[in-house]
């Protein structure tokens, strides 16, 4: 990918430019899902942090889990999760504005005082479309979407992820960047443009 094309990737619906990885362990818990999903999920976080060259851990020593994925059916649901409305501020009016829009899914990054990621919540209600998916798709997909702080419009029109004949697999390009972001000589964070640049020369 060219640096044009790793611009866009961060670039927000707003103009601005802002890339962030995690700082810390990945300590990720599903819930709503059978045991045979978990391991699915499980593996996909496994896989991509992997990838990445980041780690996991068993738990966090602030919030415990700070990987949390929430499977539902129906966006009420949420408001009836113990302690959720206190770990995501204002739920009631998100849950409303999902609701209002026909969302299936939605994530929330929350920052340490560097700006690096230190927790994410991933909703998935499974409509039609997202029950239809083969949990190995699904499970890939959210993972690949919480490594790094995507623009709100990165896979607009387009997936991270690619077949390989009988196989679901995340597209080479992507998964070269998700490398390079997590190189240890780059910053966890970065506002300006130019991060792009340093991030394409390390693809190529």
């Amino acid at each position: 990918m060219g640096p044009a094309e790793i611009e866009a990737l961060f670039t927000r619906g707003d103009g601005q430019y802002l890339f962030a990885r995690w700082g810390r362990p990945v300590v990720p818990v599903v819930f709503g899902v059978d045991d045979a999903s978990l391991a699915v999920f499980k593996g996909a976080f496994e896989a991509v942090v992997a990838l990445a060259g980041h780690r996991m851990a068993e738990t966090d020593p602030e919030l415990g889990a700070n990987l949390m994925v929430f499977c539902f059916r129906d966006w009420a649901e949420l408001l009836e999760v113990k302690d959720l409305g206190r770990l995501v501020p204002e739920l009631p009016a998100l849950v409303a504005r999902l609701e209002a829009a026909g969302a299936n899914q939605y994530r929330i990054f929350r920052f340490d005082a560097a700006g690096t990621i230190k927790a994410a919540f991933v909703f998935l209600r499974m409509d039609a479309a997202l029950a239809a998916m083969e949990a190995e798709t699904l499970a890939l997909a959210q993972a690949v979407q919480v490594i790094l702080l995507w623009s709100d419009r990165a896979f607009d029109g387009t997936s991270p992820l690619a077949r390989a004949g009988e196989r679901v697999i995340l597209r080479p390009e992507i998964g070269a960047v998700i490398r390079a972001g997590y190189d240890p000589v780059m910053p966890g964070v970065a506002r300006d443009p130019s991060h792009a640049l340093r991030l394409a020369a390390r693809v190529g």
